[in-house]
């Protein structure tokens, strides 16, 4: 059979086409525009409501910085700290096979299954005033619960998976092989892992991490549960908000959760940025 003998498509399929892409992507900006823009831009018109000077006084609050500072030390400690657990967590499932490597990778998964108020009450079950090392806490005069160690507790908890997650398909597809390959030519196991490993895996982990780092400032569940909610001590951001809304300081409270929603749209602006710079390189390791 000839070409010309072939039977054409008919002339009405690419405008159906068209009109039906036309209508998935205008769909998905009106969900985005009515989940996400509108809230944001609910947020700013509330927070210069009374103008640019009245939002500018409340943040320039001692409560508002302080708040500011302890979710900044939150995330500064319990990101990395994902991260280096994360990437071990990554290698070990990858790696090696072991008694129990299915339920390692269950638990991985659990914060992201239970309620970040329960992944909170955990630690209360441990370290609050009846809880299991309340004895030895009462006896060596420390105190865990309602301080910034119970807050980067709770944080490091709820965002555990978000690193791992990211590590564990990339580095299944890609497989042992340079690995492999590095032992065999006799490379010692830390050149293996800072030459070939982290390397293939660098632009999953960076990803991991700014994940991580945007849960962990918007966390508001397991924190509030542990903080005690002392102003200036224990408040985090998101918990401040809260606060100042109770209290019907709604001009402050908007510019909190503006000054919050900042802090979220650096976290994606760079992630962004790094998508566009290294698109390639993302794309070589299988990451888009």
């Amino acid at each position: 059979m000839t070409a010309e003998a072939l039977p054409s498509a008919p002339a009405s399929v690419s405008p159906r086409r068209g009109l039906g892409r036309g209508l998935l992507i205008g769909l998905a900006l009106l969900w985005l525009v009515l989940i996400v823009l509108a809230p944001l831009g609910v947020i700013l018109v509330e927070a210069l409501r009374k103008g640019a000077g009245a939002a500018v006084a409340s943040l320039s609050q001692p409560d508002v910085w302080a708040a500011a500072r302890l979710t900044l030390v939150t995330t500064a400690i319990a990101t990395p700290l994902n991260a280096v657990f994360g990437l071990a967590a990554a290698w070990c499932v990858t790696r090696f096979d072991f008694i129990g490597k299915t339920l390692l990778m269950a638990l991985i998964d659990l914060p992201l299954s239970v309620s970040p108020v329960i992944s909170g009450l955990v630690w209360v079950l441990l370290f609050g005033a009846s809880g299991w090392f309340a004895p030895w806490l009462n006896a060596a005069g420390l105190q865990i619960m309602f301080t910034p160690v119970a807050i980067i507790l709770a944080t490091i908890l709820v965002t555990l998976p978000y690193v791992a997650r990211e590590l564990i398909p990339l580095m299944q597809q890609q497989g042992s092989d340079e690995e492999l390959a590095a032992l065999t030519l006799g490379a010692r196991p830390s050149a293996i892992f800072f030459f070939i490993t982290l390397p293939n895996v660098r632009w999953a982990l960076l990803y991991g991490v700014l994940l991580a780092n945007a849960r962990a400032m918007g966390e508001f569940g397991a924190v509030s549960v542990v903080s005690g909610h002392i102003r200036g001590l224990t408040n985090t951001l998101p918990l401040h908000v809260e606060i100042l809304y109770n209290e019907y300081d709604f001009v402050g409270a908007f510019a909190t959760a503006a000054l919050l929603a900042v802090l979220a749209l650096v976290t994606l602006v760079l992630k962004s940025f790094l998508e566009h710079r290294h698109a390639d390189d993302l794309a070589a390791r299988g990451r888009r």
